[in-house]
């Protein structure tokens, strides 16, 4: 499937908007991601444990949001963006959005 940040796909014309369409998860960091993560903050870098957690929580969203794309009959989404928020004390939504499209065909 494509999937794009761009309103439009290069060389294909849109023949129509299937509506938004998304991928959730909330993620937190293990006891051990913490204690690690907890410890680099005293001493500044790269938070590595945390950043393991946010790539795995964009995937995950990813992959949904690509189902939810399918389940639609999309051939690509357009206007792709992620988006996260902290809603509790280590715990954090991360969202992947965008607009199903199909594209026309010849």
């Amino acid at each position: 499937m494509i999937v794009t940040t761009g309103n439009d796909v290069a060389g294909q014309s849109i023949a129509e908007y299937l509506g938004v369409i998304r991928g959730i998860v909330v993620r937190s960091p293990s006891i051990s991601q913490g204690i690690l993560g907890g410890l680099k903050q005293i001493v500044g870098g790269n938070i590595e444990s945390y950043a393991t957690v946010c790539e795995a929580a964009r995937e995950e969203a990813y992959r949904r949001m690509l189902q939810h794309a399918r389940e639609r009959g999309a051939d690509a989404i357009i206007g792709m963006r992620y988006d996260a928020t902290e809603f509790a004390q280590g715990a954090t939504e991360v969202l992947a959005y965008g607009t199903a499209v199909k594209l026309s065909r010849g």
